[in-house]
């Protein structure tokens, strides 16, 4: 047996005795180290269930109801099914979570995102809230020798960034709004300065969040109640942002970011909106705005790695807690709801 952080309904999780899993022939087993939480596990703690399967079984694997979760994190292969080649046990690795319906068009395209049903480890799957968890081979990439396993438990939310940025078609030079300066938020802005941007700025409601931003290389920050935001980014750079990356998502960060980009800018929505909201599309047609939906990430995984084991990409710097597992319900998804400093909080399945 192993203790796990499980969801049995919103507001109630519990730290428990389960199984230890075996891997089947594709699977992979994995003692973890390090796993963080993320705002969609936070969002299951509020308000779920939004991704578990409650109502019927998740078409991938029959998993439902009670989930281990945690899908952002790192550890070292314990067991691999007879059918995995590549990875191998004592392999130092971290995980892409998402799951890939083999029989989907998308698969061929290399666009495995779009794959349905969606499904990620940790959600529609047990996840790393745990000493052992079990996952897909495909899902299964190695770490360089030098990256510690705190750095491989953010490649995941790190990769979202990444996507976002990568899809947004950023250039050299250009300017970057980003709303929102949570752990995305701020990796957006760790990418974008990776990526060559000249002008980063960024609006969140909280101080401490802001004060983050500024150190990460955030070149100018805003209280999101400002209502000058827009006027002041067009001001600073002659014309408005170049891109907009809504990490937000709310119907004043999306208007804003919409009212501070450039003519002929483009927009991208990373947040998951809880919300409809409401849209001008004269206004995008008339100033040629691109408006884009990005879902997670794919094919972004291995440059992540590679980019944080270079040291270029610092994102240790997000982490605020380092937790055991008991206290992952007090210290990690209440902090998170309740304290506007914490950034990133890492739970040590080792401690």
């Amino acid at each position: 047996m192993m203790k796990a952080a499980r969801w049995y309904a919103a507001k109630d999780i519990r730290v428990e005795e389960t199984e230890v899993p075996s891997p089947k022939e594709n699977q992979v087993k994995i003692a973890v180290k390090f796993t963080g939480i993320c705002g969609s596990d936070l969002h299951e703690y509020t308000n779920g269930p939004q991704l578990i399967p409650v109502d019927k079984p998740y078409a991938l694997n029959g998993h439902q109801g009670t989930t281990t979760l945690g899908h952002e994190f790192s550890g070292v292969v314990e067991e691999v099914g007879n059918q995995v080649k590549n990875i191998k046990k004592g392999d130092r690795v971290t995980v892409e979570p998402i799951f890939r319906n083999p029989e989907s068009s998308f698969i061929s395209t290399g666009e495995y995102n779009l794959s349905e049903p969606l499904g990620f480890v940790g959600l529609t799957s047990n996840g790393g809230f745990a000493k052992y968890v079990v996952v897909e081979d495909y899902m299964v990439h190695k770490m360089p020798d030098k990256m510690t396993f705190e750095q491989g438990a953010i490649v995941e939310p790190a990769a979202v960034a990444a996507y976002a940025i990568q899809r947004s078609g950023m250039k050299m030079g250009d300017t970057v709004m980003v709303s929102g300066a949570g752990p995305i938020g701020l990796l957006t802005v760790q990418v974008a300065i990776a990526s060559g941007a000249s002008q980063i700025f960024v609006s969140d409601l909280s101080e401490n969040r802001l004060k983050k931003a500024k150190e990460v290389g955030a070149t100018h920050t805003f209280d999101a109640r400002d209502k000058d935001i827009s006027k002041k980014i067009r001001e600073i750079t002659g014309h408005g942002a170049d891109i907009f990356i809504d990490a937000a998502g709310v119907q004043a960060s999306f208007d804003t970011g919409i009212n501070s980009l450039r003519n002929g800018g483009t927009a991208v929505l990373v947040a998951l909106f809880g919300k409809k909201i409401t849209h001008d599309a004269l206004n995008q047609t008339l100033r040629e705005l691109t408006i884009i939906g990005t879902a997670a990430y794919r094919n972004i995984f291995p440059e992540v790695i590679a980019l944080i084991g270079s040291g270029r990409l610092p994102v240790e710097k997000l982490v605020t807690s380092v937790i055991p597992l008991e206290d992952i319900v007090e210290k990690g998804f209440e902090s998170l709801v309740n304290d506007p400093s914490e950034v990133k909080i890492l739970v040590d399945l080792e401690k």
